[in-house]
């Protein structure tokens, strides 16, 4: 890890503590994709939460501590704990109950067949990236986090969260972001103030970038016409990060928006706030 980038890391750290204080939660989705909330009343901030045996983000709010755990699309319907570890070693769990939630399909077309079935050399590429994407997903870094998240960008919603996805007719992974239709060119916002982690062009999600917000949430942006931050940028909300575009597996421009929470890809709609953009038929290409 380079010096620069650990300035840069220093430097984000006093710009989050500096933030205002947080003026809505993120809403509360006990179900897969979503998230579970656990306020804590009586404890101190270096307190440590976990769920599902990973280290969770906790921040303050109305003079409160806020732990927030993001539930994995493939989460089952159940009972999970969150683990309490306060500082002076003493260890509590309490009990959230997972409920089930039923996702449509959405089935596209892609004329480049390569970005469905893709050659060997693709493979070879793509399980590079594959490396880059997971330690990227995995980062937890100290501060904290500001969850009054904006929209990165205005437009209609083509593609939402979860939806079982069919590409020529072959079934691949569940969408795990929100897609945003917007004319190419159109300038893409940082959602929360973060500092870059990782850029570049991926064979699937084409130029894309990951920022990071502290406590392990991070927010991805996929499929951009160009790319105006670099990996160690320090970033405020609101600022331009790049273009709306149409790289990698896709069927139009679009912006592919999605955030981490304790290395779990969630539903965006939860952390921003209601309105601003329309929504369409999910089935319907992009």
């Amino acid at each position: 890890m380079s010096h620069t980038y650990l300035s840069n890391r220093i430097l984000f750290i006093l710009l989050i503590l500096s933030s205002s204080v947080i003026h809505a939660l993120p809403e509360q989705a006990l179900v897969p994709g979503g998230i579970a909330l656990l306020k804590l009343t009586n404890y101190e901030q270096d307190t440590e939460v976990y769920f599902k045996n990973k280290r969770i983000a906790v921040f303050p709010y109305e003079n409160t501590w806020v732990a927030m755990a993001g539930i994995g699309l493939s989460t089952q319907p159940g009972d999970y704990e969150f683990s309490i570890r306060r500082a002076d070693g003493l260890s509590l769990n309490t009990k959230v109950t997972v409920k089930h939630k039923k996702y449509d399909e959405q089935h596209l077309t892609i004329k480049n067949k390569r970005k469905v079935n893709p050659n060997k050399d693709d493979t070879k590429r793509i399980a590079a990236e594959s490396k880059r994407k997971k330690k990227a997903k995995r980062l937890y870094s100290e501060g904290s986090p500001n969850v009054d998240f904006i929209w990165p960008v205005t437009g209609r919603i083509s593609s939402i969260f979860g939806l079982r996805r069919f590409f020529n007719e072959q079934e691949r992974r569940p969408h795990n972001g929100l897609d945003i239709a917007a004319k190419e060119g159109t300038p893409i916002k940082a959602t929360a103030d973060g500092i870059v982690v990782d850029s570049g062009d991926f064979f699937f999600s084409g130029n894309m970038i990951y920022l990071d917000h502290g406590q392990g949430i991070i927010s991805l942006y996929a499929h951009m016409s160009k790319i105006t931050v670099k990996p160690g940028d320090v970033v405020r909300q609101g600022d331009i990060i790049g273009e709306v575009g149409q790289t990698g597996r896709v069927t139009g421009p679009h912006l592919h928006f999605a955030i981490i929470a304790n290395q779990t890809l969630i539903d965006p709609v939860f952390m921003l706030p209601k309105g601003g953009n329309t929504y369409a038929d999910t089935t319907e290409k992009k």
